[in-house]
């Protein structure tokens, strides 16, 4: 299960499973974003390398226009991942 929650203040949270059969859902929401934003990823189990992929196409499209996404709360796991894919120098991760 995955779902993309938007809170009122803007915070994008991720929740769930984010694997090859839900990124069409992720995109949605991220070709949304067209300023600075905040990824929680506090709820966020899994993601795939498509999910990764998303997450970099956001990146890259805000980063031209002078914004970018901060990522939030990461788990060990997703944070080694982020790290192993050079994520971390990609993103501001806090």
């Amino acid at each position: 299960m995955f779902d993309v929650r938007v809170a009122e203040d803007g915070r994008i949270q991720l929740c769930g499973r984010l694997d090859a059969s839900q990124v069409d859902k992720a995109r949605a929401v991220l070709s949304t974003v067209t300023g600075a934003a905040t990824l929680d990823l506090s709820e966020l189990e899994y993601i795939s390398s498509l999910g990764l992929g998303i997450l970099l196409e956001a990146q890259k499209r805000l980063s031209a226009t002078g914004c970018g996404l901060v990522v939030t709360n990461l788990n060990d796991h997703i944070a080694d991942l982020f790290k192993l894919a050079g994520f971390d120098l990609v993103f501001d991760i806090r």
